[in-house]
């Protein structure tokens, strides 16, 4: 299937937006995030593992939010991607070394647990404020989302800066909406 041509172009300009933050910027939602993604788990009933994205490029640190979590006693998981199917995770704890993958990505060892995730944060290029999001262009979380939503109920919040907001995403019918958005500025909920 063909990507939009719409969605490539907001996604080549909230990327070029996202690389311009500063350093400083940089570590300051990090830290931002670690205390809000603490929250959120904490709030919802159930939550035992919690998977985040390895960041590449120049992608929002999850580091500070995998360590938090893990010290707060929740199970954390990386994802594994899979061409052509839903990503898989493994588990993964701060100091547990780490593979490199497909796309410059990094992932635990093959030896790892398939894991579960309760609440997954989430990579992406561009959101508005309906949820919906403009990933990367290969509908890895998009397919994982629907097959996990499938089950049970699972917690998918986005990451990003609030520069990559666009006013609204040209979303199709295979397209997951996020529960959430953390923002170096903001909690977006989404009903």
């Amino acid at each position: 299937m063909a990507e939009d041509p719409s969605k490539i172009a907001l996604r080549k300009q909230a990327l070029r937006r996202r690389s311009l933050i500063s350093p400083d910027q940089r570590k300051a939602f990090a830290e931002h995030l670690a205390a809000e993604g603490l929250r959120l788990a904490r709030a919802r009933p159930g939550v035992k593992c919690v998977s985040a994205y390895w960041p590449i490029r120049d992608e929002a640190d999850t580091f500070p939010l995998l360590r938090t979590l893990a010290d707060a006693g929740f199970a954390t998981a990386l994802p594994v991607v899979r061409a052509g199917q839903p990503l898989l995770f493994r588990a993964w704890s701060p100091g547990d070394s780490l593979v490199q993958a497909a796309y410059g990505l990094s992932e635990p060892e093959a030896e790892k647990a398939s894991v579960e995730p309760d609440v997954l944060f989430v990579p992406l290029a561009a959101f508005d404020r309906r949820g919906h999001r403009i990933g990367y262009g290969q509908g890895h979380f998009d397919a994982t989302l629907e097959r996990l939503r499938e089950t049970r109920l699972v917690l998918a919040v986005g990451v990003a800066f609030s520069c990559q907001e666009i006013p609204e995403v040209p979303d199709e019918d295979h397209d997951q909406k996020l529960d959430f958005v953390i923002t170096e500025d903001e909690l977006l909920a989404f009903g």
